[in-house]
């Protein structure tokens, strides 16, 4: 099985590199991820500069070849499937993330999109995250189950047009109370900007505000690691909301008649 391995946090980050020494197990890792930190950069991609890459082998041993690429987590997962890997991947894994990717966080989120962009190459996807932003947080366990959702997918065969979105919640393993199979929850920010100037007296904006976390349905991923369960989502790219193609439709039935006459 050849796994490739991204993320949004970076190369460096401790998050991979435990992801790469448990996935090596199941088959041949490779690992292209962003030169540093390029979380909530959504699913950008660089299209105006030329991307570069640095071969990074030694920094990650598990792993059959590491590249460290100076672009978003999206880039990655391009360039990786039709130009650095010597075929293309069986499975993208993206993470671990350092903090949480509940809910709509998954619209901003680089290590959703990474895992969300490897779908739309036709290659089954996972992200997953670990629910916390501090600095000392072991990443043993959250690997370990995530090679099990792996070899779950292997057995099963993979499913290319949906992304499975894991969040562990950041507390000892004993008191893990299990998973659930969950729903995106609700989760926005109140967004908070301060205003600042530089030494040249420029004003810059700096962008804070806290999670603003309320209605959730009892099955959503933001209930379930709050009480302490992994919350395993599965996360289709395809946003229409076909519950209102058929109202839409009645809506604008003056509107489409008249076009249709026009045409005429």
């Amino acid at each position: 099985m050849r796994i490739l391995l991204t993320n949004d946090d970076g190369i460096y980050s401790p998050g991979i590199h435990q992801l790469a020494e448990t996935l090596a197990e199941m088959g041949d890792v490779y690992v292209v991820a962003p030169d540093r930190e390029r979380s909530a950069t959504g699913h950008g991609i660089t299209v105006y500069k030329p991307i570069l890459i640095e071969r990074m082998d030694s920094l990650i041993q598990s792993a059959k070849a590491a590249w460290a690429v100076y672009g978003t987590p999206a880039d990655c997962v391009k360039l990786a499937v039709a130009a650095l890997l010597p075929e293309p991947p069986d499975l993208v894994v993206s993470g671990i993330n350092r903090g949480a990717n509940l809910g709509w966080d998954v619209l901003y989120s680089g290590t959703v999109s990474a895992a969300m962009e490897g779908v739309i190459m036709g290659v089954a996807s996972v992200a997953v995250s670990l629910t916390s932003h501090r600095r000392d947080l072991d990443y043993s366990f959250a690997a370990r189950f995530t090679r099990a959702v792996c070899r779950q997918i292997e057995k099963d065969g993979p499913d290319r047009e949906t992304i499975i979105n894991i969040n562990v919640p950041d507390v000892p393993r004993p008191d893990i109370k299990g998973m659930r199979i969950t729903r995106l929850g609700k989760r926005r920010y109140q967004n908070i900007f301060q205003e600042r100037r530089d030494p040249r007296g420029q004003t810059y904006y700096w962008l804070g505000g806290e999670v603003v976390e309320e209605n959730q349905e009892t099955d959503s991923d933001v209930v379930a690691v709050g009480a302490g369960f992994i919350s395993v989502t599965p996360i289709h790219f395809d946003l229409t909301d076909y519950g209102l193609i058929d109202k839409y439709r009645h809506t604008y039935r003056d509107y489409i008649d008249h076009f249709q006459q026009t045409d005429d």
